[in-house]
């Protein structure tokens, strides 16, 4: 096998190892996404997350871990939507926001 074949063949595994595991850390997202509407009693909207943005960062120990950044969206009465977010580090939650709809005060008087 030549140095060229073993090149290809390394960079489509490592291709095939990230697709499967951005698979996978997005399944997580979602659950995290799905569990926070749950407890804050709003509606996840299209039952999935979009990703924002994909970067290595550190973790709490200082290895190098690649950092997820997805959004979604929510709705609190079903006829507005809302923009929430969950950023992974590995696998792991390390921030979700979802606390638009708090925010929102809709005056009585337009």
């Amino acid at each position: 096998m030549s140095f060229a074949e073993l090149s290809a063949l390394l960079v489509l595994g490592f291709g095939v190892w990230f697709w499967f595991d951005s698979l996978k850390a997005r399944e997580v997202g979602v659950a995290a996404a799905r569990n926070a509407c749950e407890r804050e009693g709003v509606q996840l909207l299209d039952e999935t997350v979009s990703g924002r943005s994909l970067r290595l960062a550190r973790d709490a120990d200082g290895r190098l871990m690649i950092q997820r950044a997805y959004d979604f969206e929510y709705s609190d009465s079903g006829f507005d939507r809302y923009r929430g977010s969950v950023v992974l580090l590995g696998r792991e939650v390390a921030m979700l926001d979802i606390t638009e709809h708090r925010n929102n005060v809709y005056p009585l008087f337009p």
